[in-house]
């Protein structure tokens, strides 16, 4: 009973001793975010000392809003929209880039006789919004097309986080990620032959996705920059197990899923694809990536994402202490 006790004082103990770090994710819970779950999952966060709570996103969630409110620590977001929230005073930091690559795509019917993306013209494009609009728009006006309508612009379809339009005809062609909306209109039955998909990194407009950001005033902190680094360096942790063990992934990801929306087969596919994009990434934020993002951001035309280049918008001090972490 004494051990018992004793055991049960420590743990407390340790508990209360443990640094609280809230993570706001851009979206639901799905495998687009399997190495924080996994972390948490296996102890990772926890070894580290660290107690977190992983914040599911949703339609009517911005990261930017919540973290701003002080409703998180860290938040999973695009570099595009981080951004453009920072011109407009949100001092949003980017302080690790799990995702090396961009899964961003856009996908046509092959029956509307779209080949190339000057083919665009005249044509309805699916198009999310919420801060996930910018780099569309960054492509638009590299290509010089208005995203105002008529036969030398695009009409611009406000896309839902779904492919009804694609699957209707309601759009010649749809905003899709390579580890999840391609696979729902394979699903829903259309044929990989007869699609036509672009992928932005193909056409050199591709911008940085899921990255980690933090307030600037925060960061000002050296303590919370250790935290910072406790966390990234566990979160890495979950993200190279993800990889090693996708199938224990998956399973993590399906127990986290309040909504119990989301299938195994479909989890499956997406941690396939996620893997793809986090693979040989530290962490690390490539500067000269961030760089071309924010010059594909500046070529917008007459609007383009944002007026002028960013100052501090990221910052190695994380990921430089997580490195240095036993």
């Amino acid at each position: 009973m004494a051990a018992a006790a004793a055991s049960a004082m420590l743990a407390t103990s340790v508990a209360a001793h443990a640094e609280a770090v809230t993570l706001q994710l851009k979206w639901v819970t799905q495998a687009q975010f399997a190495g924080y779950y996994v972390a948490l999952a296996k102890g990772y966060y926890k070894d580290a000392g660290l107690d977190v709570t992983i914040k599911p996103g949703g339609p009517d969630i911005a990261p930017e809003q919540v973290i701003a409110g002080g409703g998180a620590d860290v938040i999973v977001d695009w570099m595009p929209a981080a951004l453009a929230s920072r011109e407009k005073g949100n001092m949003l930091v980017n302080i690790a880039q799990p995702f090396k690559r961009s899964g961003m795509m856009l996908t046509c019917r092959k029956d509307t006789g779209i080949t190339k993306p000057e083919d665009f013209k005249g044509k309805t494009l699916g198009v999310w919004f919420f801060g996930n609009e910018y780099p569309f728009l960054s492509w638009m006006a590299h290509l010089k097309m208005p995203t105002t309508g008529g036969p030398d612009g695009v009409t611009v379809l406000k896309q839902g986080f779904n492919v009804d339009p694609l699957l209707q005809k309601q759009a010649d062609c749809i905003s899709t990620m390579t580890y999840n909306e391609y696979h729902q209109v394979l699903e829903a039955g259309i044929k990989p032959e007869d699609l036509v998909v672009f992928k932005y990194e193909d056409q050199g407009v591709a911008t940085l996705e899921d990255g980690l950001y933090a307030s600037e005033d925060k960061l000002k902190d050296p303590a919370f920059v250790a935290t910072m680094a406790k966390f990234v360096k566990a979160s890495m942790k979950g993200w190279d197990d993800a990889r090693a063990n996708p199938a224990d992934a998956v399973k993590i990801v399906l127990e986290n899923d309040a909504s119990g929306s989301q299938t195994e087969a479909h989890q499956t596919t997406m941690m396939e694809e996620v893997n793809k994009l986090t693979e040989g990434s530290d962490g690390t934020l490539d500067v000269a990536a961030a760089d071309r993002t924010v010059e594909t951001l500046l070529s917008g035309g007459s609007d383009p994402v944002i007026t002028k280049k960013p100052e501090g918008a990221w910052t190695s001090a994380v990921t430089d202490a997580a490195k240095a972490l036993k």
